[in-house]
């Protein structure tokens, strides 16, 4: 399945010539391939399948859910630290910073299922505080190996 071009939606000879009266770059994969994942797509799948996740356990709590993704968080100068998400009750939504998440993140071993997994923990703990609940108790049998 082709994907679709992330930019203006139009042919790339469409497009009015760059500063050095050359057109924007193409995908290294060719026009025949489908692009490379990027962290950015990797970020996005794993908090949107988290979350689905979350809302078939617990659909009564989380009908509402809204959960969107910023590059960074918009805080003043005068907090200390960085923000890895913001909760608003009343809109029952979820705010996840992607870069603190990724940047920040200490991870013991830096490989791909380590990250997906600060991702999904970072969504748990995001909706727990939302509905007022522990993270552990909103899937407590996904942690339990047998």
């Amino acid at each position: 399945m082709a994907r679709a071009e992330r930019g203006s939606g139009m042919h790339p000879s469409a497009r009015a010539r760059a500063r050095h009266g050359r057109l924007g770059r193409s995908p290294i994969t060719g026009p025949h391939l489908p692009l490379i994942h990027t962290r950015r797509d990797l970020f996005d799948t794993t908090v949107q399948s988290t979350a689905e996740y979350l809302v078939d356990l617990w659909p009564e709590e989380l009908a509402d859910l809204r959960i969107d993704v910023a590059p960074m968080p918009d805080q003043p100068l005068t907090v200390k630290g960085v923000a890895r998400w913001r909760v608003e009750h009343a809109r029952s939504r979820v705010v996840l910073f992607r870069i603190p998440i990724e940047r920040m993140s200490r991870l013991h071993r830096d490989d791909d299922w380590h990250r997906r997994l600060m991702v999904e923990s970072c969504v748990f703990r995001a909706v727990g505080e939302l509905i007022g609940k522990d993270p552990w108790d909103l899937a407590p049998d996904r942690f339990r190996h047998h």
